[in-house]
């Protein structure tokens, strides 16, 4: 072999071993991490301040590798948690794509249709949800960066452990619980379709708290709250028939754990009236605040970004 081609080989071998040494994600002279930094934007339907607030907080216990905001659809916080400016503020922070998380119990849902048009997965979007965005000046972002939207709760393992925990939590003897029944209460939505579509989802989770917690019995039923008058009314009716028939089986009072979002209006008042007069322990306590929300957004994050891959900006 000649001296130069001895020197040549010599020369691409030491290249590779530099290459082999170089790190996947290495800070540029500008900056900016290379590779791809997933941000993501959790989107919530939004109240008062107390009710953004613990949305805020679980946001802020997400770890992703990337950057976290927020955005709310209504209440006090719209205005100033707005879509296309959490999109921007990510960009801003080094994203080069967007998860966009609907923190809703259902992914069957006129909010959730709402989030699907600001990810652009829709072009339609009806009269009364449009108004809804313009009223708090909520548009598409203007942004150069791919959004990839992800379920809502539905059916999820992680919140199905969340309100194992809060069941759990009123009844901390597991032995006791075998002969206890628990009950779960949901806002529900007002379409007979889109109904159907929420129960079989809940059920199945219902039936995953159960195997967690050992309760004898665990039913759910939703009161289609912002359903016509006599619709909810009956949706209460069959809820509370429900109830009973629980305590009729267990003889003991039915332990009662809300599938809401965050606590509020719905959780301190609404339900507390729906279950007046029977025979229940109820607190209230939503899946938020509890740290594994924050899991559940990872696991989201995960699923919908799993060919990217996330780093955290230095």
């Amino acid at each position: 072999m000649s001296m130069t081609i001895l020197r040549s080989f010599r020369a691409a071998a030491a290249a590779a071993c530099v290459a082999l040494a170089t790190p996947l994600f290495a800070q540029s002279p500008a900056g900016p991490v290379v590779g791809t930094v997933v941000g993501t934007v959790v989107v919530a339907h939004g109240g008062g301040p107390r009710w953004d607030d613990q949305v805020k907080a679980m946001a802020a216990q997400v770890r992703t590798g990337g950057p976290v905001e927020v955005s709310f659809l209504m209440g006090s916080g719209a205005k100033e948690h707005r879509f296309q400016d959490a999109v921007r503020r990510l960009v801003e922070r080094g994203a080069t794509e967007v998860v966009v998380v609907p923190l809703l119990v259902s992914s069957h849902s006129e909010h959730y249709q709402q989030i699907r048009y600001l990810a652009g997965e829709t072009d339609s979007l009806g009269e009364v949800m449009t108004h809804h965005l313009h009223m708090a000046g909520i548009t598409r972002a203007d942004a150069k960066v791919p959004l990839r939207l992800t379920r809502a709760v539905d059916d999820s393992p992680d919140a199905a452990r969340v309100l194992a925990a809060r069941a759990t939590e009123i009844v901390p003897d597991a032995r006791a619980r075998t002969s206890r029944a628990l009950f779960l209460l949901g806002h529900g939505p007002n379409s007979a379709e889109d109904y159907a579509t929420w129960m079989a989802n809940l059920r199945r989770v219902a039936d995953s708290v159960r195997a967690a917690t050992g309760f004898r019995s665990v039913l759910v039923e939703l009161v289609r709250d912002d359903a016509p008058a006599h619709v909810r009314a009956e949706a209460v009716t069959r809820a509370r028939e429900l109830i009973l028939l629980q305590r009729e089986l267990t003889g003991q009072d039915v332990v009662v754990v809300p599938i809401l979002v965050s606590t509020g209006q719905v959780s301190r008042e609404k339900f507390p009236r729906d279950l007046a007069g029977l025979p229940v322990v109820y607190r209230g306590d939503a899946l938020l605040p509890h740290a594994g929300m924050a899991r559940w957004v990872e696991a989201r994050v995960r699923e919908r970004a799993g060919t990217a891959t996330t780093a955290r900006r230095n």
